[in-house]
């Protein structure tokens, strides 16, 4: 792709490769400690999708304008963006089918990711062949938007989140009622023995004789 339109630029097209694999990595970790922290998975998966579309847009329109560093700084920022998105991915997964194992969705995700990746890079290739770089780009583009709109509608769930705090509750509780009954029971045994005393002491203030009192 680099090279339809950079034409002997091969080493340059390798780093282009390498930047996008570089900047991805950072994206990766970045994205996985920003979930940790805030635990938004839905906006968060959703902003990054939206970049990685604007991203992509990008890096569409600017690889034919002539200037390679252009091409360096797009191309770092695509997979900044597109690569970012897997642990958000996987991680939003995990919330959304739980308790089914982890496993199990990152196993069906990595499958229908390598379907689809055979599919769409047989596809844009012939695209590119028939009608250029820019049509296949645009191919690609259009599938995001596809992607983007149904993580739009995808509904918040977060069941390991709940199960997790449902959890931390439990344990809370488990730690605090073994205490409570024993509270309790002082507490009822001193207000009855406080209730029995002021019982006598109105019972021997009535048999005192009135001159007395």
């Amino acid at each position: 792709m680099v090279l339809s339109h950079y034409p002997g630029e091969v080493v340059n097209a390798g780093r282009i490769g390498l930047t996008i694999i570089l900047s991805g990595m950072v994206g990766a970790l970045i994205s996985g400690i920003w979930l940790d922290k805030t635990k938004t998975y839905k906006y968060t998966t959703l902003v990054v999708y939206i970049m990685s579309l604007v991203g992509l847009v990008v890096y569409t329109f600017t690889l034919s304008l002539g200037h390679l560093w252009v091409v360096f700084v797009t191309a770092g920022a695509l997979g900044f963006f597109m690569t970012g998105y897997l642990p958000l991915g996987f991680e939003y997964a995990a919330e959304l089918t739980y308790p089914e194992s982890e496993g199990t969705s990152s196993g069906l995700l990595n499958v229908s990711a390598q379907v689809f990746g055979i599919i769409f890079t047989i596809s844009q290739g012939q695209i590119m062949d028939h009608f250029g770089t820019w049509a296949g780009n645009i191919f690609l583009c259009s599938f995001l938007l596809v992607g983007t709109i149904i993580t739009a509608f995808i509904k918040a769930d977060l069941r390991r989140q709940q199960a997790n705090l449902e959890s931390e509750q439990t344990d809370v509780s488990r730690d605090v009622h073994p205490a409570f009954p024993k509270l309790s029971a002082t507490l009822a045994s001193k207000v009855h023995k406080l209730s029995s005393l002021l019982t006598r002491i109105a019972a021997f203030w009535k048999t005192m004789p009135p001159s007395t009192r």
